[in-house]
């Protein structure tokens, strides 16, 4: 019940037999096979070939699942996370999660450290810093979420060692329609930028998307807000040069305390009007979200950002089934949500994942004991949990950034402390350019 809306059975096999190789009927079949790995990920702890024996009753070692894993083509994971993967807010039940009409979507990388051993640190290979190599080697991960619900939609995920822009690449063609996707600097170059303009003008979609100081842009057209109409170039796949235009914003956002940040956005919501630059502005500090929705995914659900398989085929698997796990961690937020008419985000994910992974024990321990309707009583009181589990609303407070060994130019952190009150943004007036 928790995993059938999600992942229909007969769309699992269906994908399952496009790609994979014909061989005899196996004992596990796939759809089980995948629920038995988002379980396994959902635990947090045990082995595979456990929880395999615990949700079907089949006894397979665990030498045999890892074969049956590494024939597996990614083919399979990447379609299925195409299928399983999709928007889940609404704009009558969660208006937080758009503006204007437009569903609030947020682009941005992580990484998973792997153990060290030779197939994995040859295929991914380690990023150095300026004194050392990292300990480990990491498998990057590229998703878009939805901001107001912490729900992933799409996700590329690097088998081979792919960076983190050459991955975000194969994402631009499943931006949804009809959405606003905010990104950080890493994506704020020209050519990234005339990718994700064209995706928008074919689905009706927006971005903005923060960009460095030294980028190069050509003033055309000062508004009355202080933004303005700037020119790009870039080259095409035949290296051909041509220009396009965008809106840029800069501003200033006051920290709480002293602290000043300046903020230079580029952004396809070309009418200054509909779209005030002060507004955008603050919007943009919305896409903080994705960095707590990757602190849900690697540390409240994970455990750590370590993963525990040691091929990169099984490694890439095992963040698939993270990503669908949360999947089902938000659809039971709404679901809570929706009958408490409280916002998904006031629903505490610690306490949903606890309830929800009893939950989906005692279901599968009890298979065969409880009754349907005693199942569906159990859900509902689940739920009604959930929804009890209501969090304060945040507080306007923030903690300096610095780190305790420095290595750049961060200040250094003697002690902890955070800072309380409101941010104030302020945009900066492009001067317009002489005739």
């Amino acid at each position: 019940m928790l995993f059938r809306p999600r992942f229909p059975s007969q769309n699992l096999a269906a994908i399952h037999r496009r790609h994979a190789c014909r061989r005899r009927k196996p004992k596990l079949s796939f759809p089980r096979l995948l629920r038995a790995l988002v379980y396994h990920v959902f635990v947090g702890h045990g082995a595979l070939e456990t929880h395999v024996d615990e949700l079907t009753g089949i006894l397979l070692s665990a030498s045999a699942l890892s074969q049956r894993r590494q024939r597996l083509p990614w083919q399979v994971f990447r379609d299925i996370l195409a299928e399983c993967l999709a928007c889940r807010a609404h704009p009558r039940e969660h208006p937080e999660a758009f503006y204007k009409g437009l569903r609030l979507l947020g682009l941005d990388g992580t990484g998973f450290g792997v153990n060290n051993v030779p197939r994995l640190v040859r295929s991914l290979g380690k990023a150095a810093s300026r004194r050392f190599k990292a300990a480990f080697a990491r498998v990057r991960t590229v998703v878009i979420v939805e901001l107001g619900l912490h729900n992933p939609i799409a996700a590329a995920i690097g088998r081979h060692g792919e960076s983190e822009l050459a991955l975000a690449w194969e994402l631009v063609g499943q931006v949804p329609p009809r959405s606003l996707l905010l990104a950080d600097r890493l994506y704020g170059t020209a050519q990234f930028v005339c990718s994700l303009l064209a995706r928008c003008l074919e689905v009706r979609g927006q971005f903005l998307v923060r960009v460095r100081r030294q980028m190069n842009a050509r003033v055309r057209e000062v508004f009355a807000d202080g933004s303005a109409l700037v020119e790009l170039a870039t080259r095409d796949e035949h290296g051909q040069k041509f220009a396009f235009l965008v809106r840029e914003i800069r501003g200033r956002v006051h920290g709480r305390g002293s602290q000043n940040t300046s903020v230079r956005l580029w952004t396809s919501l070309l009418d200054a009007k509909k779209y005030p630059a002060a507004e955008l502005l603050a919007l943009y500090a919305q896409r903080w979200e994705v960095e707590i929705t990757v602190k849900e995914l690697k540390i409240e659900l994970r455990g750590s950002d370590q993963l525990v398989s040691r091929t990169p085929e099984t490694a890439a698997q095992e963040i698939a089934a993270l990503l669908l796990a949360q999947a089902l961690l938000v659809d039971a937020r709404c679901t809570a949500s929706r009958s408490g008419d409280v916002a998904v985000l006031r629903i505490g994910f610690r306490e949903t994942l606890r309830l929800v992974r009893s939950l989906w024990t005692l279901l599968v321990i009890g298979e065969g004991i409880h009754s349907a309707q005693q199942v569906h009583a159990l859900i509902r009181r689940t739920l009604q949990r959930i929804r009890a589990a209501v969090t304060p609303a945040r507080r306007h407070r923030s903690c300096p950034r610095a780190v305790r060994q420095p290595v750049s130019s961060w200040p250094r952190l003697l002690r902890r402390r955070d800072i309380g009150g409101q941010f104030r943004y302020e945009i900066i007036a492009h001067r317009r350019s002489k005739p």
